[in-house]
């Protein structure tokens, strides 16, 4: 009997937990908006020293942190930031000496990398990347055996559409023809309109793709980008390495984390007014790090001012898999600007897909793609020969990104088991989201909305005046205080809100959904005992 991936994947799993590593070494607080606003959602100058490097010019590197790119010292990823560096090293200290610390182990709730903490892959994915990979098995008897029969037509066609039938090899620099064929046919069946490959530009992963569109949209320091408050690094880091200016939108938390077109509007005239040129907006939905649906209605309204105001409207939609409340559905805003009758000549869209997230998790392959359409024949001209200046994406993110667009049908050899893969992953996803979001609004000061989708809860925490006063004098912010106290009496790992943006005066954290279901209760048990201490040492 062939074993799952899961089966064959679960003895690893406390291993990877233990040698979990993360290579970013950010130390640097997190740099305000380039709207140049004195309540930036990132703004810290209460808190944070201005010169962080010394000043000496006696150093024997011609390369220093003076004469580098500026545009790189902006640059910040909360996600892997300060207080992900020093779990690393409580992790390490935790190895060398057991029983130095109060926690037996350091709990990662920082990122969405599901299968570091244990989320198993999926196996008919697994099989057909295997294959792929060696296809010189193809052709054995004792491969019937081991792999299921459809993983092993799928690999056969994908093998005979890669170059030289190797995925060692390069491939177009959109990615595969044929793969590309398979994820527009999976498109048009998710949306019910067609689509078209050659609008798709296959990338590692989806930061790739919109790093790209940020290279095309940001000409000039006033060249603004639309951002949601909270939103996902990404945006502000890749603005910032472009030279733009990030122009905050606020989601509205009283109302569930609403995106309301009125704040929209608002924010746009305002940057007009400051000689900014808007040239897109962003959308996340679901939403990172707030979990929010957004309904089709809203959807519609948002297409109708991307349209009203010639915005571009790029849509990261790389949660779509992943929606927890049956209240809600997930739609593709190219289905909603198609569904108003929208084409092509009237609204321009990227949309950005990943294979790190949804039910799959498989972040460390690197797979993902944007879909381009509304652009001029002469820019797409530009954006291709961007993409081909990087030759191509990797072939298994490639493989991966057609799978999931295509994963096993009804018949299938594989249907059965991959829809139960599927199904209790993302069933226990939702338990895991429901389980802390109840633990977070039990909590002194903590409010927590719930989480309809994505992978991730954004509780506001209500801090007493002497910790925001113990904070200004620790030079940090707030939250970040809350957080590393946190990690350093339980091991827990999260974000705080000040890396991804917040109504200025308010604190949060981002806490992940994913590590192992049955570490959830030591997770709130931990963190509850941790805030009733805090709160009680700052209590006004």
């Amino acid at each position: 009997m062939r074993k799952s991936a899961a089966d064959r994947f679960r003895h690893l799993s406390t291993r990877s937990l233990l040698l979990l590593r993360h290579h970013h070494h950010i130390r640097r607080p997190f740099p305000s908006s380039s709207s140049s606003s004195s309540l930036s959602p990132f703004s810290r100058s209460r808190f944070l020293s201005s010169t962080p490097f010394s000043m000496a010019s006696d150093s024997p590197f011609p390369v220093t942190v003076h004469n580098i790119n500026p545009k790189v010292l902006k640059c910040e990823y909360a996600v892997r930031g300060e207080v992900v560096t020093l779990a690393q090293n409580l992790q390490t200290e935790l190895q060398a000496n057991p029983g130095s610390r109060p926690f037996d182990e350091v709990l990662y709730c920082n990122i969405g990398n599901p299968q570091s903490l244990g989320q198993p892959p999926i196996t008919f994915f697994r099989e057909v990347l295997a294959l792929c990979d060696y296809p010189a098995i193809l052709d054995r008897s004792e491969t019937q055996g081991l792999f299921s029969a459809d993983a092993i037509e799928r690999a056969w066609q994908i093998v005979d559409q890669i170059p030289g039938r190797a995925t060692g090899a390069y491939s177009h620099s959109q990615g595969i023809k044929g793969l590309r064929d398979t994820i527009a046919a999976g498109i048009e069946e998710r949306d019910g309109f067609p689509a078209n490959p050659d609008d798709i530009f296959m990338t590692d992963g989806a930061s790739p793709a919109v790093h790209n569109m940020m290279q095309l949209l940001i000409r000039l320091k006033n060249d603004g980008i639309l951002c949601p408050i909270p939103q996902y690094p990404l945006y502000s880091a890749s603005i910032a390495l472009h030279g733009g200016c990030l122009v905050p939108y606020y989601l509205d938390e009283a109302t569930g984390w609403g995106l309301e077109i009125s704040e929209l509007k608002k924010q746009l005239e305002a940057a007009k007014s400051k000689g900014i040129s808007v040239r897109a907006l962003v959308v996340i939905n679901p939403g990172n790090p707030t979990g929010q649906v957004l309904s089709e209605e809203n959807q519609r309204d948002i297409v109708e001012f991307c349209k009203q105001e010639g915005l571009v409207l790029l849509a990261d939609e790389v949660y779509q898999e992943n929606v927890y409340v049956p209240e809600k559905k997930f739609h593709s805003f190219k289905k909603v600007s198609r569904s108003m009758g929208y084409g092509e000549n009237d609204i321009t869209l990227v949309s950005f897909q990943s294979v790190s997230k949804g039910y799959h998790g498989e972040c460390g392959k690197r797979g993902g793609y944007m879909e381009v359409t509304g652009f001029s024949a002469e820019v797409r001209e530009q954006i291709y020969k961007v993409a081909s200046v990087n030759l191509c994406s990797n072939i298994s993110g490639q493989i991966l990104a057609s799978l999931i667009m295509s994963p096993p049908k009804v018949g299938d050899e594989s249907y059965e088991s991959f829809m139960a893969e599927k199904g209790n992953i993302l069933a226990s996803l939702a338990r895991r989201a429901k389980t802390l979001e109840d633990a977070f609004n039990k909590l002194e000061g903590v409010t927590c909305n719930k989480a309809e989708g994505a992978m991730y809860l954004f509780p506001q925490i209500r801090l007493p005046e002497k910790a925001i006063k113990a904070a200004g004098a620790a030079n940090t912010a707030p939250d970040n205080l809350y957080c590393k106290r946190l990690l350093n009496a339980t091991g827990i790992v999260v974000v705080p809100g000040s890396g991804f943006g917040q109504v200025p005066g308010t604190w949060h954290f981002r806490c992940t959904i994913l590590p192992p279901e049955e570490k959830i209760p030591a997770i709130v048990s931990r963190l509850t005992e941790f805030h009733e201490k805090f709160m009680d040492e700052f209590r006004d």
